[in-house]
């Protein structure tokens, strides 16, 4: 699954799917930073940032524009293409780095970033299992991890399957509360505009000692 709201409801999770998706549109998602990282990295001291699953760029350039160093990660040549242009033309194309790879497998260097951010990547619950500590194990000490993803709905559950979703607690227990200060594990609504096609986000963010 890809990082970005606003598009259709996809049923695909392999990377010829997504290849395909991203091709066949001019733009898959609206080009707009999340709100919740808005609401969560706002007053952070910028420093580094990886966005996984960075699609077409908008938490990215968002994360650039307020003065971090950023990785954008994802497994789709063709979304990263339009990254990169997007970034150009915001003037942050120095800021960005854009990194092909599948998060299943990518290794993240230990303790680099500042901010690990993941928007609504849905793995399944053995590919979360593995996948969140991995992502942890990039956070520097003093750092932050967020992971935000859809509340549990049935009509993309049947496409998706129901291990697909998790609430924040859930992803908050593959972290060790020994390294690990949860800050926000919640369902928070979304209101107005912001609403979009969406309820409510599943938010994590939690901080490492350190």
């Amino acid at each position: 699954m890809q990082g970005h709201e606003h598009g259709p409801v996809s049923t695909g999770h392999d990377h010829a799917s997504w290849e395909e998706r991203y091709r066949d549109a001019p733009a898959l998602w609206s080009g707009r930073v999340n709100p919740p990282l808005v609401t969560e990295a706002t007053g952070l001291t910028p420093g580094r940032a990886l966005d996984v699953g960075c699609g077409e760029g908008g938490d990215a350039l968002w994360l650039a524009g307020q003065g971090w160093q950023v990785t954008g990660l994802d497994w789709s040549e063709v979304a990263l293409a339009r990254a990169a242009e997007h970034a150009a033309a915001a003037g942050v194309g120095e800021r960005v780095t854009w990194v092909c790879g599948d998060v299943d497998t990518w290794q993240p260097p230990v303790a680099a970033y500042d901010l690990v951010t993941a928007h609504f990547l849905h793995p399944t619950a053995a590919q979360r299992h593995a996948l969140v500590p991995r992502l942890a194990a990039a956070v520097a000490p003093g750092g932050t991890l967020l992971w935000v993803g859809h509340p549990y709905d049935e009509e993309r559950a049947a496409l998706w399957g129901g291990e697909r979703f998790a609430t924040a607690a859930e992803v908050a227990a593959d972290l060790d509360p020994g390294e690990w200060e949860v800050l926000v594990a919640a369902q928070r609504p979304r209101a107005g505009q912001d609403a979009g096609h969406h309820h409510a986000d599943e938010v994590l963010r939690a901080r490492r000692r350190g």
